[in-house]
């Protein structure tokens, strides 16, 4: 299954997680994915990615908001929060349950893990439920039927050509939880196709989340974004910058210094000196100067300050 992108005129979007404030490896994204989209003319769209309630920190929305706006980054039409979208998820459930796409399961994590075989993201589940509910078992998630598709391919603008057997290498995975939300991967699909979302420009730890999205793309007749990921900021042991991990909030106060140094991570080289203190100048360079291909392949690159 080859991913055909479909667009006209350029899209692109931000999604952070309110976990925290922005950090330098939420930035590197924030970044990559403004100037991809300024520097050919296109839409820079902002949503807020707040589907899981124990994720989300007090204030952490507006905090982001104001950190993007402090570093000049400007958003096109107003932000979307996924937690105010429900109505649409549980849509596009029913729309693959009709489809007989999607199925209830009733497996605990301790059955799925007795029975499954290990995968890339640790146990795939083993099917258990996909011809109904045995007797007295209660509903606990909706699953997509991955069973009889074949692998999903795409070509990525940086990480190149990749491939996934989704039945083999990740099983029927989980559309809504046990504790009644909505996967990140049915809510990304819906709302990227309801903003006519052209381009994602994101991290390469969710590469490998792309083919689960192209995969419900494809059953749901909606059209697949042109993918990029752009290497993970990590620390010095070599873990993923994060709130988890002890990751510092961005400096607002010198934003030309900090965007800068999101921009030389990103391989676009050293800017102009006179643009340190001023952060607009900065943007007009980065965007005239931005060039995808310069962006480092390696899924993973030490943090650089």
């Amino acid at each position: 299954m080859e991913a055909q992108p479909q667009f006209d005129r350029y899209r692109g979007r931000f999604a952070p997680t309110p976990s925290g404030p922005l950090h330098f490896g939420s930035l590197v994204a924030a970044v990559a994915s403004y100037a991809d989209a300024r520097s050919r003319a296109g839409a820079w769209c902002l949503r807020i990615d707040d589907l899981d309630p124990p994720r989300v920190a007090r204030g952490a929305s507006a905090d982001i908001l104001r950190t993007l706006e402090a570093l000049g980054m400007e958003w096109d039409g107003p932000v979307v929060y996924q937690s105010r979208r429900a109505d649409a998820y549980h849509a596009a459930l029913h729309r693959l349950r009709a489809l007989g796409a999607a199925y209830l399961c009733g497996c605990s994590r301790r059955e799925i893990a007795e029975a499954g075989i290990a995968g890339m993201e640790g146990t795939v589940y083993p099917g258990t439920c996909r011809r109904g509910l045995a007797p007295r078992i209660r509903a606990r998630a909706w699953r997509v039927n991955t069973c009889g598709q074949r692998p999903v391919g795409f070509h990525d603008d940086i990480q190149g050509e990749t491939t996934q057997d989704l039945a083999h290498s990740i099983g029927d995975f989980v559309l809504y939880r046990a504790d009644r939300v909505y996967a990140y991967h049915l809510a990304a699909v819906i709302d990227d196709a309801e903003e006519g979302i052209t381009h994602v420009v994101r991290g390469a730890d969710l590469l490998d989340s792309t083919p689960r999205q192209i995969l419900l793309q494809t059953l749901l007749g909606l059209p697949t974004p042109r993918y990029a990921h752009i290497p993970v900021a990590t620390d010095a042991t070599g873990e993923k910058l994060s709130k988890q991990t002890g990751a510092t909030a961005l400096d607002t106060h010198a934003p030309g210094r900090t965007v800068a140094a999101a921009l030389r991570f990103l391989g676009q080289g050293e800017p102009p000196a006179e643009c340190d203190n001023d952060v607009q100048a900065l943007w007009q360079w980065a965007i005239a100067h931005w060039d995808i291909e310069r962006v480092p392949k390696a899924k993973v690159s030490p943090a650089s300050r």
